[in-house]
């Protein structure tokens, strides 16, 4: 068994966040949940974690942005992948390109509603883990 990656999920979609905290766990994770930016940038600078799931628009509609960019500035937390799940951001043109500068460091993005396997899939492959998925009762 490897050893259990920490993710910070980012959203202040309440349901949404707990839902795919609890799928995430059942996969071997440990699952920390922030409802907004500031208290997911609050989280991720005490317990740094292994990889950020981030939405774009929550209290704020560029709330996500700004969350971003201040976790790029944070020396400890630059390297920290970011992956973005949004619904609004699908109408952007390029935005699945990932970006290492510019005005959205990410390094994936994924539309809501996220097909779960397949965001299981690349956070394993970002993390050079395999194994098998594990639905949620």
């Amino acid at each position: 068994m490897w050893e259990q990656k920490r993710i910070l999920i980012v959203d202040d979609d309440q349901d949404f966040a707990e839902s795919l905290g609890c799928f995430l766990e059942a996969n071997g994770f440990t699952v920390s949940r922030a409802r907004d930016g500031s208290e997911g940038v609050r989280l991720a600078k005490t317990d740094p974690p292994d990889l950020i799931l981030m939405d774009i628009i929550m209290n704020e509609r560029t709330e996500g942005f700004f969350t971003i960019r201040e976790i790029r500035r944070d020396p400890s937390l630059g390297n920290v992948p970011i992956f973005v799940l949004s619904s609004f951001c699908t109408r952007l043109p390029d935005f699945e390109i990932p970006s290492s500068g510019g005005w959205l460091s990410h390094d994936m993005f994924f539309a809501k509603p996220v097909d779960l396997k397949h965001l299981l899939e690349k956070i394993r492959q970002r993390m050079g883990e395999q194994s098998e998925v594990h639905d949620v009762a």
